[in-house]
């Protein structure tokens, strides 16, 4: 297992893309949502439900098992190679015939999802563009599982900064509409994919394996339901404020889902540097490793947490900066979503347990039960709250959910979890959130709010000095590696 410093140089090189996939981004919003309109990024959004949904199919649970299956092969070349490419080949024969489909009837599908035929272009080109998108997945889990931190880092930057400059191209320069966004999204994924695909090929032979491919399916297609059941849980309320509320409400929920997805980002790069460490423990000490496993990830569920915290308190400024009046509404919806995903670092550790337990099917059942609250709750709050409505039921469903599949996931592999520390977390967390909206809908002096803002963070910083996450031996690793870093790249740029 490789040694603290290195997982936090690790660390630091999976935030390199989460900031730029995050950061520029953001720099772009301030322009799209003065060319586009509320309406543009609900016909946007709601393409990508149906893009999200079709895609999780196309798939067909074959991620998981891949990033499960990997550590199973590791040793092994040929059949590292056999699993990739085989996975590779099944999922693209899956997109060839899905993508038919979805170009015959787009009409009629843009009919259903988005209330227009008109739309049915941007339909089947989100559809293609998330494929790629998705698709890049398999080799950059190949580097963040053989701990190649750097080529998984060069290449998700590369693909952002060539979105970046199609988009702005496109949409700010050229004024082709929203489906410029789509177009680069397209490009981008398309041309990474083209890139690896051909180094892969030439670094890892071509072979395919009909058992590796069996037995991951094996793995997989349990989760087949998960999937189709989880995107309707994740992407239903988007549909609902479509149907019950307006595609303008739709693109105001898109754009503070959109801000607040940074948290989700940000633990995803966080993931990249425990997850495989996570596995290894429970590969190498079996039920034994809970309690290693446990105390391993309190640092992690920490900082994975204090981005959410951030993001939450600071969602009026930042939205306020970034848009302009018409999408003002999502400023609460901004920070009640930041709640929602400061859980999902939970709900990425139950996922491990039952695939590392091969109990994939217990996944699907609980994403089934999952939905039916979600669905069930949103329908209730859209129609009472609008979009607003929609962010709070997705919450609270985040929390019904989260805990019963927290349960069962224990029950099947036990992490012995430091439970003082993380509930001192979460308090802290939620108490501070809830706080802040609360004083923002009673309209409480703006330097009030600031100021309970920033108790918040001091807080929640004596919180993490209390429980050992934030320490002076911590600093001193987390400088020398940074200046280390620093003086690397100068030392470079002079020779």
């Amino acid at each position: 297992m490789i040694n603290k410093e290195q997982q936090i140089k690790n660390s630091f090189l999976y935030l390199l893309p989460t900031i730029t996939t995050s950061f520029l981004p953001f720099l772009t919003i301030p322009i799209f949502t003065r060319i586009l309109t509320k309406e543009d990024y609900g016909v946007l959004a709601l393409a990508q439900v149906y893009a999200i949904f079709v895609n999780g199919l196309v798939n067909f649970g074959m991620t998981a098992a891949y990033d499960r299956n990997y550590f199973q092969h590791r040793e092994d070349r040929l059949e590292t190679a056999q699993l990739l490419y085989s996975i590779l080949l099944f999922v693209m024969l899956n997109f060839v015939l899905v993508a038919g489909f979805t170009y015959l009837f787009r009409g009629t599908l843009s009919k259903l999802i988005i209330g227009s035929v008109e739309h049915g272009n941007i339909l089947f080109w989100a559809f293609c563009a998330q494929f790629f998108y998705g698709v890049n997945y398999y080799y950059l889990t190949y580097f963040k599982n053989s701990e190649t931190a750097r080529d998984f880092v060069v290449y998700t930057i590369v693909g952002t900064l060539i979105n970046l400059i199609i988009s702005l191209f496109l949409v700010a320069y050229l004024r082709i509409g929203v489906i410029g966004l789509i177009y680069a999204q397209l490009c981008s994924g398309a041309t990474i994919f083209g890139v690896l695909s051909y180094r892969f090929i030439a670094s890892l032979p071509f072979y395919l394996s009909m058992p590796i491919l069996r037995n991951s399916l094996q793995i997989a297609y349990p989760l087949t339901p998960r999937i189709f059941l989880g995107v309707i849980g994740t992407q239903f309320d988007k549909y609902m404020i479509g149907l019950l509320a307006s595609v303008g409400g739709v693109g105001i929920y898109s754009i503070g889902q959109r801000i607040s997805y940074v948290i989700f980002t940000y633990m995803t790069a966080i993931e990249n540097v425990f997850s495989p460490q996570v596995y290894k423990r429970m590969f190498d000490l079996g039920d034994k490793g809970g309690s290693a496993i446990g105390k391993y990830l309190t640092p992690f569920a920490y900082i994975s947490i204090f981005l959410a915290l951030v993001v939450a308190l600071f969602s009026e400024e930042v939205i306020s900066i970034l848009t302009p009046p018409p999408f003002h509404d999502a400023i609460d919806i901004v920070a009640v979503l930041s709640m929602y995903y400061g859980l999902l670092f939970f709900g990425k550790l139950t996922g491990t347990q039952l695939i590392f337990t091969k109990k994939t099917h217990i996944t699907s059942l609980l994403t089934m039960g999952s939905v039916g609250i979600n669905v069930a709750l949103n329908i209730q709050f859209i129609m009472r709250w609008g979009a607003i409505g929609a962010a709070w039921a997705t919450l609270l469903a985040g929390l019904i959910s989260g805990a019963i599949s927290f349960l069962v996931a224990q029950y099947y592999y036990e992490i012995k979890w430091e439970y003082r520390r993380i509930g001192s977390i979460l308090l802290t967390f939620f108490s501070s959130a809830i706080l802040v909206i609360l004083l923002r809908d009673m309209d409480v002096n703006y330097y009030v709010r600031m100021a309970i803002k920033l108790m918040s963070i001091c807080v929640y910083i004596c919180a993490g000095v209390k429980m050992g996450v934030i320490t002076s031996e911590n600093f001193t690793l987390v400088k020398n590696i940074l200046v280390g870093s620093s003086f690397q790249i100068i030392r470079r740029r002079t020779t």
